[in-house]
């Protein structure tokens, strides 16, 4: 009897976690900006998976505008959204590579993105701390999935 009741509130309680989950929507999108120790541009992508109404795993990558070479970036954050407000912030892992190079690292992030509609304009910035620590400003439109 009490397993039942174990099993029913574990249940109960998976079901309304997926229901509030499920209400969010996953995003993908492109971004532009500027790496201030690299002092070179970066284009890239970024996708962002609802965790909670207001947390989101939110993978990146960046193609550095480097001359005579390669620079890559991937990150792996968790963003959390502010009640109420257009503002987030997070952090996560980070991975450059270029030049036969690897440098790992973590990032924080806090940003500005609209929420209204299918198109969600947003700004951020982000600082990459490891073997050389940076500060990066983007800009970029996200895209609601359907």
């Amino acid at each position: 009897m009490f397993g039942r009741i174990l099993t029913a509130a574990g249940l109960i309680a998976f079901a309304a976690g997926a229901s509030t989950a499920s209400a969010q929507r996953s995003h993908f999108g492109f971004h532009g900006g500027y790496n201030t120790e690299m002092e070179h541009g970066a284009l890239g992508v970024q996708m962002q998976f609802p965790i909670s109404s207001a947390i989101e795993f939110y993978p990146s990558f960046d193609y550095y505008l480097v001359d005579g070479g390669t620079q890559l970036g991937w990150n792996g954050d968790i963003k959390f959204q502010a009640a109420g407000a257009p503002l987030y912030f997070g952090g996560g892992l980070n991975l450059l590579t270029g030049g036969g190079n690897s440098d790992a690292g973590f990032n924080l992030i806090g940003g500005l993105e609209t929420r209204y509609g299918e198109t969600h304009p947003y700004v951020e910035v982000r600082g990459l701390f490891h073997g050389d620590t940076s500060l990066q400003l983007l800009m970029g439109l996200n895209f609601t999935l359907h």
